[in-house]
């Protein structure tokens, strides 16, 4: 399996460019934001088989809407495995800074075993992460980005057995930005596969981000028949890996910070007065080509 370090380079050679200029006017975006359908309340993901009870200043855009927001809006290439999007603050998660938004995907790759999340050592993981991505970062500067750097764990990796729900947070440091970035993480584990949820803010907001996911997490269930414990050994498919694979980001495409470009791109969502500075745009501050 590849680790998540590995996958640093691929995103950063895929980088795309802005959508929406920096001088974006206010009628444009609330032309744009005006289209989105924002979802309260009891919102069904059909395509995971989930429901989200929506805390009331929540709001939640469906699939369509949470590809547009990001590829149209903050810049990102296409990606049809984003579900939707969990908005924290509303509109305000679309356009103000500071905010921050929480992106779903999900993974049918089986059931996901959780026998070895007692006995999972999370320094050690750490140590072996953190080492990974030094490895990597010769291969990236070679290509002419900056280096990525694993700090540590935001906030340790915990699984809530009863629940059936994962979660952690890493601190990064992206080349020399004097801000450090945090990835959220948390993973829903059902009878076929995970539902993966994503945010990404900067560490500043760590507080904020922390209080929010918390609340996401009580916020997300599977459906009746498709929950963990509604597995059935001797007809459901078993995924290859355990749970602790989920944190250590060695799925390629489907765990940790890395999978997902869109994920990294989210980072730097960065909004200057009515104008929007695109996340293509502003994404060159942590994957930008040192100077010849």
């Amino acid at each position: 399996m590849r680790g998540m370090s590995s996958l640093v380079i691929a995103c950063a050679l895929a980088c795309a460019g802005p959508v929406l200029a920096a001088d974006t006017d206010a009628d444009t975006l609330k032309a744009f934001i005006g289209k989105l359908h924002l979802q309260s309340g009891t919102v069904t993901v059909p395509e995971a088989h989930a429901t989200l009870k929506l805390a009331p200043d929540f709001r939640y855009v469906g699939a369509h809407d949470a590809q547009n927001v990001l590829e149209n809006l903050w810049g990102n290439p296409p990606d049809s495995d984003v579900l939707g999007m969990i908005l924290p603050e509303g509109e305000k998660s679309l356009t103000e800074e500071n905010t921050w938004a929480v992106v779903l995907t999900y993974s049918d790759d089986g059931y996901v075993s959780d026998e070895e999340a007692s006995k999972t050592d999370y320094v050690k993981m750490l140590k072996e992460m953190q080492e990974g991505t030094r490895d990597s970062n010769e291969a990236r500067k070679k290509a002419g980005y900056d280096a990525v750097d694993l700090i540590g764990w935001a906030a340790a990796p915990r699984y809530d057995q009863a629940a059936n729900k994962l979660y952690w947070a890493k601190e990064l440091k992206f080349g020399d930005n004097a801000e450090h970035t945090l990835n959220y993480d948390i993973r829903v584990l059902g009878r076929n596969g995970y539902l993966s949820m994503n945010a990404i803010s900067g560490m500043a907001q760590l507080p904020k981000v922390e209080a929010g996911m918390k609340q996401v997490l009580t916020m997300t269930e599977f459906d009746p028949g498709n929950r963990y414990a509604d597995f059935n050994k001797s007809t459901d498919k078993l995924a290859a890996y355990g749970i602790a694979a989920l944190v250590g980001g060695t799925l390629a495409a489907k765990a940790g910070l890395f999978g997902k470009l869109l994920v990294i791109l989210l980072a730097a969502k960065k909004f200057v007065l009515l104008g929007l500075v695109a996340v293509g745009a502003a994404v060159k501050g942590l994957f930008k080509k040192k100077s010849a």
